[in-house]
């Protein structure tokens, strides 16, 4: 099915784990790998988070094969992998353990039927100590459910905001 939709470009069609965090083709999923351009949380501006008007001055940006996230701070990044989901097919994304057992919470919402796009990943460090982020490995797993029928009404379909994202993508109302 990856490969008949183009579902996710760059695709690896195995587990790559010697010496990095694990990332390409899992046991019912994908482990997708994190880039290099990062948008980090910073208080130099003393603005307010409001998702509605949101400030890029609140964020620094880097792009770097290592992150550093601040002790309990958060950062934004974008996926190595372009995806493409059928109109038939939902999908979960979960932190890594390997992260998750370092206090680095990965939140990503679903990618809705018919989404395409970088995914845009949140990165907590929820520690009192500085956390890295290595970039091009990975960081997060994706989970394919497949319905039966197609969706009345997918995100294409409803023209949606984050529709065709590239990189790392801010709020949007």
């Amino acid at each position: 099915m990856v490969k008949e939709h183009a579902m996710i470009e760059p695709f690896v069609d195995e587990q790559m784990r010697e010496g990095v965090i694990s990332y390409g083709v899992s046991s019912y999923g994908y482990d997708l790998r994190v880039g290099s351009s990062f948008k980090v949380f910073t208080n130099v501006y003393n603005v307010v988070v409001d998702p509605k008007h949101f400030d890029p001055k609140s964020l620094v940006d880097f792009e770097t094969d290592v992150c550093i996230i601040p002790p309990n701070s958060f950062a934004l990044a974008g996926s190595v992998e372009y995806f493409r989901i059928p109109r038939n097919v939902l999908t979960v994304c979960l932190g890594k353990s390997t992260y998750a057992r370092c206090g680095i919470i990965v939140n990503v919402t679903p990618f809705e039927p018919e989404w395409e796009g970088h995914v845009t990943l949140e990165i907590s460090n929820t520690t009192p100590l500085p956390a890295k982020i290595y970039a091009n490995e990975g960081l997060a797993q994706v989970l394919f459910f497949e319905s039966d029928e197609v969706c009345e009404t997918s995100y294409k379909d409803k023209k949606g905001k984050y529709q065709a994202q590239r990189g790392v993508t801010l709020p949007r109302i």
